[in-house]
């Protein structure tokens, strides 16, 4: 394909291995697009996640264009939904260019869909496209804004339509980068210092009072690959994440249980809020990322964190904890923005799987904290069942609710409940 660029190359492959083989985007795409120049990988990426995320719309278009998406051979399909989505949702994008290349990445598909591609993708450049219906119901919002039907309708009942419209905006929109501060190892204006010296197209600014650890960071700005992190000064963890940390509140010298920790964001932000004074035992199901976790709370400096291979919803002990922390798995339907093609993944049986296993590690929490003892319980999800069902099965007293939303906050959507043992 040598008339194709390297990065619609990449956004094609990885357009088929996300709704062929069920791959993750952000996967797939560090695999696709190794050996592009940071340019041509950003557009590859804006191109993929963009086409995932956009699906039902796009879908919309083809289908009223052309057939059922179920009709057409997935490189036809594919081709469409890229090229589609760059002349429908991209500016300064040539429509030549999108036309042009879709047809081409086309060709591999089966009966002459190549030809289909580009008498429908003219039309869209010409801007004969169909209308997208009105976003006052759950139906119409599902199609005009890209989500499944059952999520807006989830979304309507719990927030109302207003709201759930504002959220499915924000849920389209490009996330901010946020930078936590570890100040085991760094100040926060070192960093922002060090930032404008090294990295100069970069600016970073303070999260607010209400984190002074944070730094929101505008411009392209490659997070892990700076020698920053490499030296422990920071993680990238939004700022939502960064408020369950300071919710659980822990003490220099307390004893604090975190289950379900890798990858440790959480858990070296509670060894920096501490001094690295105390003892946090991190407990991690999984043995690559359990192992993970401790080269992470080593880069960051933070040796009071007790790594523990097992199983968060079975951990048991003879020695009571302070606090906990408790973010178990959940559907992560607040961080949609960064995770174009979650929104396809779940759904409302896979909700209650997981809610199944959120109650059993909950309860593993009361029993390991000693009487008056705190537990926040957390998840970056936004949906009713995952949080406020669950911490009202738990029992325990809750002193304090937060619900952050992205389309009023401006960052991850997070359920923050801060709960008393008795």
């Amino acid at each position: 394909m040598s008339d194709v660029t390297p990065a619609r190359q990449v956004a094609f492959a990885v357009i088929r291995r996300v709704f062929e083989q069920g791959a993750y985007a952000d996967r797939a795409l560090h695999g696709e697009a190794k050996g592009l120049d940071p340019r041509e990988r950003s557009l590859a990426m804006q191109l993929a996640f963009g086409t995932v995320q956009r699906r039902r719309t796009l879908d919309h278009f083809v289908e009223q264009l052309a057939r059922p998406v179920g009709e057409l051979d997935p490189p036809t399909l594919a081709a469409l939904r890229l090229g589609l989505y760059q002349l429908v949702f991209l500016d300064g994008v040539a429509a030549h260019a999108a036309v042009g290349e879709s047809v081409e990445l086309a060709k591999g598909g089966r009966g002459g869909g190549h030809k289909l591609v580009n008498a429908v993708l003219r039309r869209a450049a010409r801007g004969e496209l169909p209308a997208l219906p009105a976003d006052d119901t759950p139906a119409g919002a599902a199609i005009a804004h890209s989500y499944p039907e059952w999520l807006v309708e989830l979304w309507w009942e719990r927030f109302g339509a207003g709201e759930t419209r504002a959220l499915l905006r924000a849920g389209n929109a490009s996330g901010e980068l946020a930078l936590r501060v570890n100040t085991l190892r760094a100040r926060p204006a070192d960093v922002v210092a060090a930032l404008a010296e090294l990295s100069p197209a970069v600016t970073a600014r303070a999260a607010g009072d209400e984190l002074p650890e944070g730094l929101v960071v505008d411009g392209a700005f490659d997070a892990h690959g700076h020698p920053l992190y490499g030296a422990g000064a920071y993680t990238a963890q939004s700022r939502a994440a960064m408020l369950v940390g300071r919710a659980l509140d822990p003490q220099p010298g307390e004893r604090v249980l975190d289950l379900c920790a890798a990858p440790g964001g959480k858990t070296t932000h509670l060894a920096a809020l501490m001094g690295d004074e105390g003892e946090i035992v991190a407990v991690e199901r999984h043995a690559g990322r359990a192992e993970a976790l401790g080269r992470t709370a080593e880069r960051m400096g933070a040796t009071s964190i007790e790594v523990v291979h097992g199983d968060a919803a079975r951990f048991s002990t003879d020695a009571p904890f302070d606090r906990a922390l408790v973010d178990p798995p959940c559907s992560g339907l607040g961080t949609l923005q960064g995770h174009p093609d979650l929104r396809w993944r779940m759904d409302p049986e896979s909700i209650e799987r997981l809610v199944r296993g959120q109650e059993a590690i909950l309860a593993a929490a009361r029993a390991a904290v000693r009487p008056g003892g705190t537990i926040v319980y957390a998840t970056c999800t936004l949906s009713p069942a995952e949080n406020e069902r669950v911490v009202a099965a738990s029992g325990l007293s809750i002193q304090s609710e937060r619900l952050v939303l992205p389309h009023r906050d401006r960052t991850d959507g997070f359920y923050i409940a801060r709960l008393i043992c008795s």
